[in-house]
């Protein structure tokens, strides 16, 4: 098994009852291709500098594992995922060593 783990960064403007279907639907999506070990929400955040016109972020953190016959369709599928979901501003996944 591979373990790797996301950052996201999703919009602090949209409401709580939006961020916790954002989060179902990250959630959902990694479910579909791997474990989940852990999941962090790490709250409204500074960043570093500013995207798309926000000065603070949403952090998410997930820690999972896939199989290794799954892994460059599921990496692709996942952050496919991210990528069209307007509420998400930036993501990251590193595999864990």
């Amino acid at each position: 098994m591979n373990k790797y783990e996301s950052v996201i960064i999703i919009k602090p403007d949209i409401d709580k009852e939006e961020t916790s279907k954002v989060v179902s639907n990250i959630r959902n999506k990694i479910s579909e291709y791997a474990n989940i070990n852990k999941e962090e929400d790490l709250g409204i955040k500074k960043l570093a500098y500013e995207v798309k016109k926000y000065k603070e972020g949403h952090y998410l953190c997930y820690e999972f594992e896939i199989k290794e016959d799954k892994k460059e369709l599921a990496i692709r599928e996942i952050e496919k995922f991210y990528r069209i979901t307007d509420e998400i501003m930036k993501f990251i996944t590193v595999r864990e060593e």
